[in-house]
């Protein structure tokens, strides 16, 4: 085997394996905002790009994207927060216009494997509240160190009196 082509096969399995999976995309509103939440494993330290896009009318309207440009119809409204393992788009004053069949695309930057993406189908009517702690839950600590204090608040308190 020709030596160049050796190390073209051994880098093409390599950056196969250093891919972002979508794990998950849910939905919920959060007062009179849509808030889509798409989960990733994370398999690489390379940027991640995303995409979220809406399918209705027989076309893909993109919201917010740093793979495609976004429309202007849905820029002032699009907001997205990126946590590890998270990527969060919060889409303000979700009427039923906008309705429709969500998609979260996410691409490691020099990941030649492809995009990986998720679908759901949102309806404002059956939409969820969202928790009030699922943005905290994300990052565990805070509960495990509430939960650690507790019997010394217990026994601050039974010292007081």
């Amino acid at each position: 085997m020709n030596p160049t082509v050796g190390i073209a096969v051994f880098l093409t399995v390599l950056q196969a394996t250093h891919c972002q999976m979508v794990k998950e995309l849910s939905a919920c509103l959060l007062g009179q905002s849509l808030r889509l939440d798409c989960r990733y494993e994370n398999k690489t330290s390379n940027p991640l790009t995303y995409e979220f896009s809406l399918a209705k009318d027989n076309r893909k309207h993109i919201i917010h994207s740093t793979i495609g440009v976004s429309e202007n119809a849905y820029r002032s409204r699009a907001n997205v927060v990126m946590e590890k393992n998270l990527v969060c788009l919060f889409l303000q004053s979700f009427t039923t216009s906008d309705e429709g069949v969500y998609m979260c695309e996410l691409k490691a930057t020099n990941d030649y494997t492809g995009s990986q993406t998720k679908n759901i189908t949102v309806i404002k009517d059956k939409l969820e509240k969202c928790a009030g702690f699922s943005l905290l839950i994300q990052n565990t600590s805070w509960l495990l160190l509430l939960l650690l204090s507790l019997p010394l608040l217990q026994a601050v308190d039974f010292v007081s009196l």
